[in-house]
């Protein structure tokens, strides 16, 4: 009984996930996917567009400690403050909240098959990272982000 129990929710769960996925959502920034595929290289394409993750401490905005405000790749829209920053020591840039709850727009992801939050740039809908709920005050969220997403203007 446990067993059935467990299929059926397991299903359950990868139907969810796989709608959510698929599902259409309306952004201010539009693009076709050969306009996406031109704009961007390989790699921030595979991240952005279709939710995949760089490589832990590849990015230059990883170790950066200048004061500034961090930037949507795809749309430009300011997502993120420098005064926001935290070491995480996970591999990827980290921020306890955004630079206003309008900027993100999260999601449920089932990819690993136990759900987790997914961050994308409201605007455009480029996938961002994933939060998690293991930061530091005052949030004690932690908004784990590909550096590849994003594009750092210093003050």
């Amino acid at each position: 009984m446990r067993r059935r129990r467990f299929l059926g929710t397991a299903a359950a769960g990868l139907a969810l996930g796989l709608d959510a996925a698929t599902a259409q959502e309306s952004f201010e920034v539009t693009r076709t996917e050969r306009e996406w595929k031109a704009r961007l290289s390989d790699l921030e394409y595979r991240v952005m567009r279709e939710e995949g993750t760089e490589p832990a401490f590849s990015s230059p905005l990883h170790d950066l400690k200048t004061d500034g405000t961090y930037r949507c790749r795809g749309c430009d829209q300011a997502l993120y403050s420098s005064e926001h920053k935290f070491d995480s020591g996970t591999g990827w840039p980290s921020f306890y909240k955004p630079i206003s709850e309008d900027a993100v727009a999260t999601k449920r992801d089932w990819k690993l098959f136990v759900p987790r939050t997914e961050v994308h740039c409201a605007r455009c809908g480029s996938h961002l990272g994933h939060i998690f709920d293991d930061g530091p005050p005052p949030t004690g969220k932690r908004h784990c982000i590909n550096g590849v997403s994003l594009v750092f203007v210093a003050s």
